[in-house]
């Protein structure tokens, strides 16, 4: 019997580290190959780690809620034949590798230059003696119970019972962009009142002629779909940002560059089962309100679902997020960086509303739209705002070409 190493593999597009989030086997479990071993999950997705070989496994080199940087070993497995490393190799190895420079990801170095300590002080069991984040816990004499969560009775005066929960996976990975974005983005929010009474009246008709006609429409799944009014704030932003193309972009703070894109890439935060993701709905700019209406619920089905891909997870311009009925009047969003636009839908409400000579009826409703204040001036978020409104306030301008440039 012989000994094989699992390292963390590259899952792509320059990532260092990867969150282990779940283990799917236990030690002495026997495993085939292509099994999956272990969750793990990036700042983009959650992706399983399959084995590559058969064997019976020996020993797990992180706990669910660490960071194992690539490279790194992550589970061992007794094997048949010679495996791929030697028993003799243990823990005494001290991180120095071949060149004496102590080997760790720059997470790993973080977490130690934090709490005073001397990598060279912690015995590494990565390659080459890489010092990794579940060695550094170790020297630090912290315990986890595996399951990023610890339950237990806490003297709190009052006899209850406490439950301490560890942010892990995307929800941990949300809470830190979101932190960094409040505090290193200076925002502007605008909060405008459309009136969508015509707008309604349009999407109602719309849908009511999809379900009696002739031929109904039905998407590649077999369904006749429905449009929300999110598939006409698309047509709305697409318009916008060909009038303001400052909008559809990325800012890079390192080289204070603003990329601005040709392509609607729009990004449709959808809440899932583990937290806050944002799939994409790529080249809005082609897509009808149908084709719109059929994307946007099959990126935002397969988040739910867990099904969605790195690729439908990343590449967004310009974000929308809405709460749909469960909204408020007003929200105040956190731009997702490194846009610099983000439009937020709210609930919708029928309302008095003074026409000249009397009150009348009307659906309302308001965007609340955040801005990167360091890039996009408060009078150009007024103006992308008052064309928002105007688009949506008079449907029939979605329908045709504008005369502007």
């Amino acid at each position: 019997m012989g000994e094989y190493a699992i390292r963390m593999p590259d899952i792509g597009e320059g990532i260092a580290e990867a969150e282990l989030i779940e283990w799917l086997v236990g030690v002495g479990d026997e495993v085939a190959a292509d099994a999956p071993l272990a969750e793990v999950t990036t700042d983009k997705a959650r992706v399983q780690i399959p084995s590559p070989v058969t064997g019976t496994v020996m020993s797990l080199g992180a706990q669910p809620g660490e960071f194992v940087a690539v490279g790194a070993e992550l589970i061992r497995l007794h094997v048949a034949g010679g495996g791929n490393t030697a028993s003799a190799q243990t823990a005494d190895n001290r991180g120095a590798g071949t060149s004496g420079k102590v080997l760790a990801a720059p997470a790993v170095r973080g977490r130690a230059r934090d709490a005073g300590v001397d990598l060279g002080d912690v015995s590494g069991t990565g390659p080459e003696g890489r010092v990794t984040a579940a060695d550094l816990k170790a020297h630090l004499g912290r315990q986890d119970t595996g399951k990023g969560r610890t339950r237990g009775a806490r003297d709190t005066g009052t006899h209850e019972v406490v439950e301490d929960i560890r942010l892990m996976g995307i929800r941990r990975m949300t809470a830190k962009r979101v932190q960094q974005a409040w505090r290193e983005v200076p925002h502007i929010t605008i909060v405008e009142e459309l009136d969508v009474t015509e707008l309604e009246a349009l999407r109602t008709l719309l849908n009511a002629d999809v379900a009696e006609g002739d031929t109904p429409r039905v998407d590649k799944h077999g369904e006749s779909p429905r449009l929300t009014v999110l598939p006409f704030l698309i047509r709305a932003i697409v318009r916008a940002v060909r009038e303001q193309p400052q909008f559809n972009a990325h800012f890079d703070e390192q080289t204070d560059t603003i990329r601005q894109f040709s392509a609607v890439h729009v990004g449709i935060a959808t809440q899932a089962p583990d937290g806050l993701k944002v799939p994409v709905v790529r080249h809005a700019d082609t897509l009808d309100l149908w084709q719109a209406g059929e994307r946007i619920a099959e990126v935002s089905g397969a988040v739910r679902d867990g099904r969605a891909s790195r690729e439908e997870l990343t590449g967004s311009t310009i974000t929308i997020t809405s709460l749909g009925k469960l909204g408020a009047l007003a929200t105040t969003p956190i731009v997702n960086r490194p846009e610099v636009a983000i439009v937020g839908v709210n609930r919708m409400a029928v309302r008095p509303m003074w026409n000249g000579t009397e009150f009348v009826p009307r659906t309302m409703m308001n965007l609340s739209s955040s801005f990167d204040h360091r890039v996009i001036d408060g009078w150009e978020a007024a103006t992308f705002i008052a064309r928002l409104k105007q688009l949506i306030e008079t449907p029939a301008l979605l329908f045709l070409e504008s005369p502007r440039p």
